[in-house]
């Protein structure tokens, strides 16, 4: 016996398909269509039929076996043997976060393969496991930021119960896990909300279509439907967060937007399941009222992704100032980054020609997360080069200084961790040609404001550009990959070991630096990085009182008559005693 329901209020009439067989729905309250089949029970396929037409997938369909198009599967969520009855997540606060691409992470690209990694992760020093979308999108491998099976994990990486497999190994491991998930728009391909009920609004547009139906007429049953979908996976795979795609590109005019009535539920599911769950947002707004508490008119987030601070790291260390980056390049505003978060919090931006963002004040550095690379960043370049292919080993080193003593909550993206050179391009599989071709177009107009040429571009359709963004994983092996491998796992056993680099203090951090002589040091309590960015040798003066060097990313760095003489390219970090 399986009882079938679905919200559908366009349709007059809604018969569900069970393999074969066709058995009439019965319209109920707020137009939500049942169906009691005796004959059937987890395993068996079925889709609904609207007016005659379909079969479609059901629109919280558990699992798409056979993709986007075809009949959805009915899931026991409750079958699956849990192993974390007494888990509880670390703080996100003092965490490292570790971000990765399921169909990428290992060659053979599935929830069961990435399992065998989780012991790299837990020997790196990583706390939280962040999954790129892994609901059903389109196609055998792509982004997933093109979903429409919301609550149906994808197929290519395995079935419901291998995703289950995989956090309960995580959770075995002590490794919290954070899952991606769009909210902002659905994808194209096989996407049949709109034959069932008003998902979509004209009030608002978006690169994709019309915008999601938050706050028009039938909003109420799409907001449930989303909030929905998030508790399911917070619920019924055991996962410890969220992180929120793009939250800019969500519009809600009602007095409770959908973000804080999910963080409101989210937080009343965390007090039911007993265990700590977390919500972080992505947003280009520069808006701390993501993270302000309810009472002052904010949305109570845990905390959020801070792409000032990636810009300004980024530019220094490359000398890109192309696209966005135009508004980065000075240490001035690395230093900014590194004290405030938002290094525009109201200054005028030129990229923009407005003025920009708003003060973070009042908040710590533990509600943001600081990173050198992530996916955007580099799969959303032309050639999908990592930070290893657009600096020295020397700045690389640099780079993985500053994440991993900044006052935020540090971001490492998979490989990055030995300097991976594989590179992670966008990559999509649509059977459809005019989509294809859309794709296509649109990445070398996007990529034409960073001076990158269409002929440079690499094609997402191509397989290959999906099969060279597998990370190689016997590169760790190699003794310039072993050595970036180990530094980043000192920087986090230095992190853990010492209070200053963990507390979030960003009213304490103090900097100073010299833009032409290029150089900056940070300081965080009795604790002092000290970064050499210029090609030749410097001493700098050292704070008043006795110093002792923690690490140095070179064997040339020493402490002599209260100075440090820095190779170039490098990077010390300094404890005062």
């Amino acid at each position: 016996m399986h009882t079938f329901r679905v919200w559908a209020t366009l349709p007059k009439t809604v018969e569900v398909q069970v393999g074969e067989d066709r058995f009439p729905m019965v319209r109920g309250e707020n137009d939500w269509w049942s169906a009691e089949v005796s004959s059937a029970g987890a395993g068996d396929d079925y889709g609904f039929i609207l007016d005659g037409a379909g079969p479609f997938p059901d629109p919280r369909s558990p699992f798409q076996p056979n993709g986007v198009h075809k009949l959805s599967r009915i899931v026991d969520q409750d079958s699956f043997r849990w192993t974390d009855k007494n888990w509880q997540a670390p703080p996100l606060s003092s965490g490292v976060i570790y971000e990765l691409h399921i169909g990428t992470f290992t060659p053979a690209g599935t929830f069961v393969s990435a399992i065998e990694k989780l012991d790299h992760l837990v020997a790196l020093g990583v706390t939280h496991v962040e999954l790129m979308p892994v609901n059903e999108f389109a196609g055998h491998h792509g982004w997933g930021y093109d979903g429409v099976c919301l609550f149906a994990p994808h197929a290519a990486y395995g079935t419901p119960d291998d995703l289950k497999k995989f956090v309960d190994a995580c959770h075995a491991r002590r490794l919290a896990v954070i899952l991606d998930v769009v909210y902002n728009h659905l994808g194209l391909s096989g996407n049949y909300l709109a034959k069932f009920a008003p998902y979509f609004t004209k009030k608002y547009k978006s690169p994709w279509g019309e915008g999601i139906n938050f706050d028009d007429a039938e909003s109420g049953e799409v907001r449930r439907f989303f909030c929905d979908n998030a508790l399911m996976w917070l619920r019924a795979c055991h996962f410890d967060g969220l992180r929120l795609d793009a939250v800019h590109g969500i519009f809600d005019t009602s007095a409770v937007h959908i973000l804080e009535q999910l963080k409101m539920e989210v937080e009343k599911l965390s007090m039911q399941l007993g265990r700590s769950l977390v919500l972080i947002p992505e947003s280009d707004l520069n808006d701390p009222r993501l993270l302000w508490p309810r009472e002052r008119g904010g949305f109570q987030m845990d905390a959020q992704w801070s792409d000032d601070f990636h810009h300004a790291l980024h530019t220094v260390l490359t000398g890109e100032r192309s696209g966005y980056y135009s508004d980065f390049g000075k240490i001035s505003d690395l230093a900014k980054a590194l004290r405030q978060a938002f290094v525009y919090d109201g200054a005028f931006s030129n990229h923009r020609r407005r003025v920009h963002g708003r003060p973070t004040d009042g908040l710590g550095g533990r509600r943001f997360l600081g990173y050198l690379q992530n996916h955007d960043q580099v799969g959303n370049r032309a050639r999908g080069e990592r930070s290893s292919r657009l600096m020295s080993a020397g700045k690389l080193k640099v780079g993985a200084a500053l994440v991993l003593t900044s006052p935020f909550v540090p971001m490492l993206y998979q490989g990055e961790e030995w300097g991976a050179s594989t590179p992670f391009f966008y990559f999509t599989d649509y059977d459809e040609p005019e989509l294809a071709k859309g794709v296509r177009e649109g990445r070398c107009r996007e990529f034409a404001a960073f001076g990158w040429k269409p002929e440079d571009t690499a094609d997402p359709q191509a397989y290959d550009s999906f099969e060279r963004s597998k990370l190689n994983w016997l590169e760790i092996s190699r003794p310039e990959h072993a050595e970036i491998l180990d530094w980043h796992t000192r920087l986090i056993q230095l992190r853990r070991s010492e209070a200053d680099l963990s507390d979030g203090r960003m009213d304490r951090v103090q900097t100073g630096f010299d833009e032409e002589k290029r150089w900056l040091m940070a300081e965080y309590g009795a604790i002092s990085v000290v970064c050499n960015l210029s090609d030749k040798a410097q001493t700098l003066s050292l704070r008043a009182g006795d110093q002792r060097l923690l690490m140095a990313s070179e064997t040339g760095a020493k402490i002599s008559g209260g100075k440090i003489i820095l190779p170039p390219e490098s990077v010390a970090i300094l404890k005062s005693e």
